[in-house]
């Protein structure tokens, strides 16, 4: 990005804390596993009780206190912070390159002699989209049974980029009769060519915004299909799965349901504000 472009990103409030927060996150999920001395899927029957036999509060020990089987939560908040953000990051990089490589084609093969390449991967779109996604993306793990890290991103990344696949178009449409292309192809320029030197890194702006905003949905996602228990099985620590758990305990330990639902909060906020701060950044008519 350009000097300017850095000021604006600067300038925008809302950019700079959701990238603060992006930040906070992947230190908490990187640092905070070797901080906490706790095994996020172990009991402590030492120090993770009450004098009655109960769970545990916040104390010394348990900075945010023991869940109903005396698992540290400050420790399984952290591994639950690396899942989310490893499905986040890996399902987005697999959506992002699908939607992309789709919206390529069918952008420059549009209203040519090859338009029913087009027609067949829109009409593919306009199906994907008329499915509700979180629904969708339930009954396949319902259907997949017992559901790995592999799957899990397989099924979220493959299930969620055609809404980048139309925004890509849409932009390689656009781009397709400038004059910079026509120049290209006057030059003698091939397709694959002219595609990779001149479209590609003009869509590529567009990408990261969607992208940005994107890991937020798989975050959702994941924290949904833990919670509705069609996610990774226990006694993998996810945000999704805590909610779950502690849901039956609100009342006397509200803290269970209360740091993994801001977890949840403080990411999705953090990545949707840093991706309208990087669409206003990249924004062309900003330049």
């Amino acid at each position: 990005m350009h000097r300017s472009a850095w000021q604006r990103f600067g300038s925008n409030r809302g950019a700079v804390i959701g990238a603060l927060l992006v930040a906070l996150l992947v230190l908490f999920a990187l640092v905070g596993p070797w901080c906490v001395r706790f095994d996020p899927n172990l009991s402590d029957f030492v120090t993770g009780t009450d004098v009655d036999g109960s769970p545990v509060g916040p104390s010394a020990a348990h900075l945010l206190g023991v869940d109903n089987l005396l698992r540290d939560q400050l420790s399984r908040l952290a591994h639950g912070a690396r899942i989310s953000l490893a499905i986040g990051f890996v399902a987005t990089l697999l959506s992002a390159g699908v939607g992309l490589l789709v919206g390529l084609v069918a952008g420059w093969t549009a209203e040519r002699r090859h338009g029913w390449v087009d027609q067949g991967l829109m009409r593919l779109v306009d199906v994907g989209l008329s499915l509700p996604y979180l629904v969708l993306v339930m009954a396949l793990g319902v259907a997949l049974g017992d559901v790995t890290l592999t799957t899990l991103l397989a099924v979220l990344g493959l299930t969620s980029w055609f809404g980048t696949a139309r925004v890509i178009r849409s932009k390689v449409i656009q781009l397709r009769s400038v004059e910079f292309i026509e120049a290209a192809r006057a030059l003698g320029q091939t397709e694959l060519g002219i595609a990779r030197r001149h479209l590609l890194p003009n869509v590529l702006s567009t990408l990261v915004v969607i992208a940005t905003a994107h890991v937020a949905a798989m975050i959702i996602a994941e924290s949904v299909l833990s919670y509705l228990q069609v996610g990774l099985p226990p006694p993998t620590a996810t945000w999704g799965r805590m909610l779950q758990e502690g849901q039956s305990a609100i009342a006397e330990r509200p803290l269970m349901v209360v740091a993994p639902g801001v977890m949840i909060l403080l990411s999705v906020l953090g990545f949707n504000l840093l991706g309208e701060g990087l669409r206003d950044v990249l924004d062309p008519k900003h330049e």
